[in-house]
């Protein structure tokens, strides 16, 4: 008996998405700053049984498409890293709301038995949860000097809705890191 394991049957495993990463933790960032993106790229084992014989099917990162949501794109096949890196970064042009979205495309293979692992034929894409990022038009004004400056204070965030969403960008490009 031989036992394989499709690219179909790979798509109904449970991958999990992987835990994505856009800007700074405080969820807005100003208009024109680096947006930095990164992913923990961890591949991951599973198990399964095919009739009754254990299977282990191993999922493998191999490349990340990042939605901005104003239209620009990313694709690369490095996660990217934490800020201060800006290996995998974007900026966003106007002010408002936007989903920044990861979708992994991963490799697979399998084991039999713990035989051997085999390469799957495909590869399969798997979508993380959308991450909200606010980015905010900051204006300089003069202060009454007098008055302390609460500098751990964020600016005002609005609430989200139809009227503060960010516009898309004109210029928007899909680049290949």
């Amino acid at each position: 008996m031989v036992i394989t394991i499709t690219v179909s049957d790979f798509q109904s495993m449970p991958v999990a998405p992987l835990v994505a990463s856009a800007g700074p933790e405080d969820g807005w960032l100003p208009v024109s700053m680096v947006n930095v993106l990164h992913a923990d790229a961890d591949s991951q084992t599973l198990e399964t049984e095919v009739l009754t014989v254990p299977v282990s099917v191993r999922a493998v990162p191999v490349s990340y498409h990042w939605d901005l949501g104003d239209g620009n794109e990313i694709t690369t096949k490095s996660p990217g890293e934490a800020y201060p890196s800006e290996e995998v970064s974007g900026t966003y042009a106007g002010e408002g709301w936007y989903d920044v979205t990861l979708t992994t495309t991963f490799s697979g293979q399998f084991a039999v038995n713990g035989g051997p692992w085999q390469d799957i034929d495909g590869t399969i894409e798997v979508a993380s949860e959308p991450i909200p990022i606010y980015s905010k038009s900051l204006e300089s004004r003069l202060v009454d000097g007098d008055v302390p400056v609460d500098e751990q204070g964020d600016p005002w965030i609005p609430e989200r809705t139809p009227e503060t969403e960010g516009p898309i960008d004109p210029e928007a490009t899909h680049r290949e890191i």
